[in-house]
């Protein structure tokens, strides 16, 4: 049974380089990573226990924040620092978001790729962010076996987040997340921006096994066929508007049509400006694949100190088990592996959120 503790750092933004170790920065919140999107969080730096360069090391727009598991000397999160307010009062107050956040204030330009592999796509995207004075980015792709075609123009304003979160809710789309790692000098940090068909290891047998009694404390089933989580017949638009709108066919759950369901409809925009019909459908077809049973998720609450170690056991797109003996909603008992999509780690009160969805 070893505890969480994290040391944190201030790191340069554009170098990676350590600036100042930060022992009495104070997340108010749990820490949190997501598949192919951002996550915030909240922090209090005490001046009393402040180094001489703190103001260096938390310049929004120039620094980030970096959590390291002491444990396992695993950095386990890293946040751009955004806000920082501070004045009469005892402390300063920061906020920092995930690097994915960064590439939300990137543009990819003008690009055409005609017959590409998804990977190279995003590679491709991406690419501007790593030669054009951005953080110390590291492209970590592996081919997925599958080609597409993908235009953008410069003049749509379309970032760089947008266009890859595009691609991503393609049916059959790769995932693609940014990590934090030593630099090999272990004297700062790099970014590995992974890029995979499936981000973790997928295994129907995990290592990782959360159980309930046990490390767990409390766990949710959350099932919904509300508007946005569940449908049976899925319509993706383009812009515009009437007839003249690009429209994908109408993509249906025929084989639970066929068993009785009702017709549960739903129509969107997956992104802006998208001119290819080839792209509309295969959102209209992820989304089908996504909703035709509705969500389903398990958002499992655990001691962080006894149960599987974030960043050693298991990690973001990684099969985890839960092992329930007896619940009142599983009487009975039940078992599942099912992917993290996203974790919130809070030291402070000892628990890690793993949140997991059944493929």
């Amino acid at each position: 049974m070893t505890a969480y503790e994290l040391a944190w750092y201030g790191v340069d933004l554009r170098t990676g380089g350590i600036v100042e170790d930060l022992p009495a920065l104070k997340p108010s919140g749990a820490l949190s990573r997501k598949l192919g999107a951002s996550t915030t969080l909240q922090f209090d730096l005490a001046l009393a226990g402040a180094p001489p360069e703190w103001e260096a090391a938390t310049a929004p727009g120039r620094s980030l924040l970096v959590a390291v598991d002491t444990a396992t000397d695993t950095p386990v999160w890293a946040g751009a620092v955004l806000p920082r307010d501070g004045g009469s009062s005892t402390s300063v107050q920061l906020g920092a978001a995930t690097l994915e956040a960064y590439l939300d204030a990137r543009f990819p330009g003008t690009q055409t790729m005609v017959g590409v592999d998804q990977a190279t796509v995003l590679t491709n995207l991406i690419a501007p962010a790593l030669t054009g004075g951005g953080p110390p980015f590291v492209i970590d792709a592996t081919a997925t076996g599958t080609v597409m075609d993908y235009l953008t123009d410069d003049g749509d304003d379309k970032t760089i987040l947008s266009c890859c979160q595009e691609v991503m809710g393609l049916d059959g789309g790769p995932e693609w997340t940014i990590d934090v790692a030593w630099n090999p000098a272990h004297s700062g940090f790099v970014f590995p921006v992974r890029i995979r068909s499936a981000i973790g290891t997928q295994s129907a047998s995990p290592e990782a096994v959360f159980d309930f009694p046990g490390c767990v404390s409390e766990y949710v089933l959350s099932e919904s066929y509300e508007r946005d989580k569940g449908a049976t017949r899925v319509i993706a638009r383009g812009e515009g508007e009437g007839s003249s709108r690009l429209t994908s066919t109408a993509r249906e759950a025929s084989a639970l049509l066929a068993g009785g369901w009702p017709v549960w409809e739903y129509r969107y925009t997956p992104a802006t400006g998208i001119t290819d019909p080839d792209q509309l459908e295969a959102h209209a077809a992820k989304s089908l694949s996504l909703m035709a049973q509705g969500a389903q998720v398990w958002s499992v609450t655990a001691v962080a100190s006894v149960a599987p170690r974030l960043g050693r056991d298991w990690g973001l797109g990684d099969s985890v088990r839960l092992d329930v003996e007896r619940s009142p909603r599983h009487p009975q008992g039940t078992s599942t592996v099912a992917r993290c999509w996203s974790w919130e780690l809070d030291t402070g009160s000892d628990t890690v959120r793993p949140i997991l969805v059944e493929d």
